[in-house]
């Protein structure tokens, strides 16, 4: 375990709900770190050939989290910045495969300031099974994005720069 410390950050990933700036700042911290940048939402349409919200529509939220799990586990990139999707933490082999290639990094922000951010969840492509409000997922997934993170980066009241600068001392 001597080279944990250089192996831990080979890759970033960041995990958090909607709508919490995971890709915006996934960029803008690639570039600070010289990494390469992965948004795991674009692999999944790439790889089906389809948008999140026809996945959802056509094979169900568990499809769609079947999928996401198996795309999440596939990548074996080194020296990237990862942005997930927001239900990434329900994919349990996909979280401890992150884990092991990487720093996991939760981008948190306040019910209040994310419901006032987000609009149409659907429209997102947003995974919300029949009769979830944003306020269940957020209390379902905060439980997991605190348990498989590495680091807490709180964001709400601070701009990007603010947050990226707070990532970047907290990587230190």
């Amino acid at each position: 375990m001597s080279n944990m410390a250089n192996r831990k950050h080979e890759n970033i990933i960041l995990i958090g709900m909607p709508g919490v700036g995971k890709s915006t700042i996934g960029v803008i911290l690639a570039k600070e770190l010289g990494y390469q940048f992965l948004d795991s939402d674009l692999l999944i349409q790439q790889q089906e050939k389809r948008l999140l919200k026809e996945i959802i529509e056509m094979d169900g939220v568990d499809g769609f989290l079947a999928i996401e799990n198996q795309v999440n586990c596939d990548i074996e990139e080194r020296g990237c910045v990862i942005a997930t999707g927001g239900s990434a933490v329900y994919g349990k082999e996909a979280m401890e495969h992150f884990k092991e290639i990487g720093t996991v990094v939760y981008l948190h922000c306040s019910y209040e300031i994310l419901s006032k951010r987000l609009g149409d969840l659907r429209g997102r492509g947003v995974v919300l099974k029949d009769g979830q409000t944003l306020w269940d997922i957020y209390e379902e997934r905060r439980i997991l994005y605190e348990k498989y993170a590495d680091l807490i980066v709180t964001e709400e009241h601070h701009g990007i720069e603010e947050t990226l600068h707070l990532l970047m001392k907290e990587l230190q």
